[in-house]
């Protein structure tokens, strides 16, 4: 029996809640699963796990196991760092999932160098600004920018997030341009479901400052509202680096540059700590240092 891979099949299935989501998660069937799980308690001589047709608990030997087991991926895990960090070639596919702005601004730029500097290493992304589940969808990493993680989510925090307020000319020119940040109230702001839908938070002048905002369109994907914003619809907050080029070329306005609005954090999600992969790791690092480098961010 592959001992190392008994307990890593053991691991996912208290992980999962069953055997069955953890075949999937392992890419194995249902029955070799099941097949690791009864070696290693005949090798143990012991029962690990208490079983029903419903669900699945872990006994005391099982407990403990389950702790020697962590120990023993993560050492495992180590070694294979220091394998891959003296190996030339990075190999791999990962998984990551981002909102479309993010990938716009930042991660194309950023996978793009990643994979011409690793050639044997792949990229899937997945598009959206839900927070999705990273173990049913099979996602190694998500990219979140927030100041609000899930309770007890394993996160790494990577960079910051800088935003602007700004409008389009022909908003401003209908409505008159916002002279503060309380001026605000009297405009049509344009807000994100995810964050700042009823108060928009700047430091200012005068110290840090939080504005009641109002509008008649909100959405919950950052784009619609940049959208939105460059039609002319209203005044909206939008993350520098998404609209760095459309200020720069005069389709959008700053405003405010006085009142810096609330930084959120840039976020790795995955979705465990004691199995995350060389590559994953290698990753996150260079993704860390790309932002480091960004005036953007």
């Amino acid at each position: 029996m592959d001992r190392l891979t008994a307990l890593q099949v053991f691991v996912t299935i208290v992980e999962q809640g069953s055997l069955s989501r953890a075949a999937d998660n392992l890419d194995m069937s249902r029955a070799k699963v099941t097949r690791y799980l009864t070696e290693l308690e005949s090798w143990m001589d012991m029962r690990l796990l208490h079983r029903t047709t419903r669900s699945l608990s872990l006994t005391a030997p099982g407990e403990q196991t389950l702790e020697v087991a962590y120990q023993l991926l993560e050492l495992t895990d180590s070694l294979d760092q220091i394998r891959n960090q003296n190996t030339l070639e990075l190999k791999g596919q990962l998984r990551i999932t981002a909102s479309f702005s993010l990938i716009d601004s930042l991660l194309m730029d950023v996978v793009g160098r990643f994979v011409s500097h690793w050639p044997q290493t792949a990229i899937d992304i997945l598009t959206t600004d839900d927070s999705v589940n990273l173990v049913d969808a099979r996602i190694d990493l998500a990219i979140r920018i927030t100041n609000d993680l899930e309770p007890n989510v394993v996160a790494r925090r990577i960079g910051e997030c800088h935003s602007i307020v700004c409008a389009a000319p022909e908003y401003l020119q209908r409505r008159g341009r916002p002279t503060d940040v309380q001026s605000l109230v009297h405009h049509n702001c344009l807000s994100f479901a995810y964050f700042g839908r009823s108060a928009w938070v700047f430091d200012g002048p005068n110290g840090p400052e939080s504005v009641p905002i109002s509008g008649n369109i909100s959405a919950n994907i950052s784009e619609v509202l940049l959208s939105a914003t460059l039609r002319g619809h209203g005044i909206s907050l939008q993350p520098s680096g998404a609209v760095k080029s459309l200020i720069a070329s005069g389709q959008l306005i700053e405003l405010l540059p006085e009142w810096k609005p609330k930084t959120l954090g840039v976020y790795v999600v995955y979705a465990n700590r004691k199995q995350v992969t060389p590559l994953q790791r290698k990753f996150i690092d260079f993704l860390a240092e790309e932002i480091k480098c960004s005036p953007y961010w």
